[in-house]
C-alpha cells in the first residue's frame, strides 16, 4: 500500500528551511501550501538589503510561496498585485506618488506579477535607492523580459527561480515518510527493498504523466487534470504569451509547441520545424526564445573542449513540465503502451536536474558518441546517462566520455536499483530514476 499523504493535520518542514516553515492546512477551507525547497533561500536573504525577484511560469506557485511568506513576516508590510490596471498605472506613471501611498514607512513590499510593468527597472531602482524597504517581486518570464531595464538593477537584486514542483517537493507533500527513508538509505550508498522500490517507480511514472503544477498535485481524478492542464496551457501560457509578445500568427506559434512535444530530447533541426509550423526562420527563432524565456521549453546546449570533433550546434529541447507536455500530445497513457518512454524519462532527468539550478549540457561527437547531459562543476564534467530500463554496465558513449576527460564520477539514473561500478578509474554510480530526488548540490561539484 502506497505510503500516502496522510491528511490536513499532518505537518511536513524541509531540512534546508531555517525558519521550519511548515505545510499548513487548518482546515478543508484552506488553501493548501506545498513545501518549497526555494523557501529556505527566501528565508536566509530576508535579512539583506536587495531586492529578492522570483520568476517563473505562471501557476507554479509563485503567489502563493510569497503569500505564505508575507503572512509569517511582521508588520508593517504591504501586498500589491500588478494585476490591478490602476496600481501599475500609477507604479508607471508616478513612482514618487506609488511609494508616499505604499512603500514609505513600510518594512517589507510585495509585489506580484511584476512583469506587468513597463517601467519595472528603472522604478525599482529608485524605491530601492531611497527607501529602507525590503522589496519582493514576482513575474512569469525571466528577469530580462519582466523588469525590462534589468542593467539598472545590478548589484541590487538576488534572482531567484520558481519551476513546477519537483519530484523531492511531491515526493515529501504526498508521501514524506517514504522520502525520509529514501534519504536515509541513498546517503548510506544502500538500495531499497523491492516493495518500496515499485511504489516510487509507479510514483515517477505518474509524475512522468502529469507533471508537476501544484494544482495537479492535490487532483485525484483523471480528467480533473486534463482540464487543468488544459486551462493553464490556454488561459495562462498561452494568454501571457500572445498579449506580452503581440505575436502575429497564433495558429504558428501552436504547430511549433506541438511538433516540439513530440521531439523531446532530440536536436533542433530548424528547417524541419519552419516546415511543420510554417515560421520562417527568423520568426522560429523569436518563438524558441519566447517559450524559454516563459519557461515552458528548456533547451540543452553542447558541451564541448574540441570543437573541431565535438562541436554539436544545435540543441537539443526539453519541456520544463510533461504535463504540459503530454496535453500538448494528448497522451497519458502508461509507460508499458508507450513508444515514447525513454523520451519521457529523459526529459524527466532534465527537467529535475534543472529544478535544483543546474544548467542543461550533453556530449556529442561527429562520430556519433553521445551522453545525455554533462554537469559542470568547479573543475569537471560529469556525465550523466539516462536508461528507461534496468541498466548493468555502463554505455559505450559513456564509457567514451570516461576515457576522454577522466571524470571523477558519473551517474547512470536507470529504472534498477543503487549500485557502483569502477571504470577507467571513475566511480560510476548507478542510481534508480527516483533517487535525483536525493541529489545534492555536492554530488556535482
Amino acid at each position: 500500500m502506497l505510503l500516502m499523504y496522510p491528511g490536513p493535520k499532518f505537518h511536513v518542514a524541509f531540512k534546508n528551511n531555517p525558519a521550519k516553515i511548515l505545510l499548513t492546512m487548518k482546515n478543508s477551507r484552506d488553501k493548501i501550501y506545498i513545501p518549497r525547497t526555494l523557501e529556505g533561500k527566501i528565508w536566509k536573504l530576508l535579512d539583506a538589503p536587495e531586492i529578492i525577484a522570483i520568476f517563473g511560469a505562471r501557476q507554479v506557485g509563485k503567489t502563493t510561496l510569497m503569500k505564505h511568506i508575507f503572512h509569517s513576516l511582521e508588520e508593517p508590510k504591504i501586498f500589491l498585485d500588478f494585476e490591478d490596471p490602476e496600481l501599475v498605472s500609477l507604479f508607471d506613471e508616478d513612482v514618487k506618488a506609488f511609494a508616499r501611498l505604499y512603500v514609505e514607512g513600510r518594512k517589507y513590499v510585495f509585489i506580484d506579477e511584476f512583469q506587468n510593468s513597463n517601467l519595472g527597472g528603472k522604478h525599482l531602482k529608485f524605491l530601492y535607492d531611497h527607501y529602507p524597504t525590503k522589496f519582493l517581486i514576482s513575474g512569469s518570464s525571466s528577469l530580462e523580459l519582466a523588469v525590462k531595464a534589468a542593467s539598472a538593477l545590478v548589484g541590487r537584486i538576488f534572482i531567484l527561480e520558481l519551476y513546477p514542483l519537483s519530484f523531492q517537493e511531491l515526493l515529501s507533500y504526498r508521501a514524506p515518510r517514504l522520502f525520509s527513508v529514501l534519504q536515509e538509505k541513498i546517503s548510506g550508498n544502500e538500495g531499497l527493498p523491492q516493495v518500496l522500490h515499485s511504489q516510487l517507480m509507479g510514483l515517477i511514472e505518474e509524475f512522468t504523466l502529469w507533471g508537476g503544477y501544484p494544482r495537479i498535485a492535490i487532483a485525484r481524478d483523471r480528467e480533473e487534470k486534463i482540464q487543468i492542464l488544459k486551462g493553464i496551457l490556454s488561459t495562462y501560457l498561452l494568454r501571457d504569451i500572445r498579449g506580452f509578445f503581440r505575436l502575429a500568427t497564433e495558429s504558428g506559434f501552436q504547430k511549433l509547441l506541438k511538433a516540439l512535444a513530440l521531439q523531446v530530447g532530440g536536436l533542433i533541426r530548424y528547417g524541419e520545424l519552419s516546415q511543420v509550423s510554417g515560421l520562417s526562420y527568423s520568426a522560429l527563432r523569436k518563438y524558441l526564445s519566447i517559450l524559454e524565456e516563459t519557461y515552458i521549453i528548456s533547451l540543452a546546449r553542447p558541451f564541448f573542449t574540441n570543437r573541431r570533433l565535438e562541436i554539436v550546434k544545435n540543441p537539443k529541447v526539453y519541456f520544463q513540465d510533461l504535463g504540459i507536455r503530454n496535453y500538448l500530445c494528448r497522451d497519458f497513457r502508461n509507460w508499458e503502451v508507450r513508444t515514447d518512454k525513454e523520451a519521457l524519462i529523459e526529459n524527466f532527468v532534465a527537467s529535475e536536474l534543472l529544478k535544483k539550478g543546474i544548467s542543461l549540457r550533453f556530449w556529442r561527437t561527429k562520430s556519433g558518441g553521445e551522453v545525455d547531459f554533462v554537469i559542470q562543476g568547479n573543475a569537471e564534467g560529469i556525465p550523466v546517462e539516462v536508461k528507461s530500463g534496468a541498466a548493468t554496465t555502463p554505455g559505450k558513449s559513456l564509457v567514451s566520455f570516461i576515457k576522454k576527460y577522466r571524470p571523477s564520477r558519473a551517474y547512470v539514473f536507470h529504472s534498477g536499483g543503487l549500485f557502483s561500478l569502477e571504470t577507467k578509474g571513475t566511480k560510476v554510480w548507478f542510481w534508480p530514476l527516483y533517487a535525483i530526488s536525493c541529489l545534492e548540490e555536492g554530488d556535482v561539484r
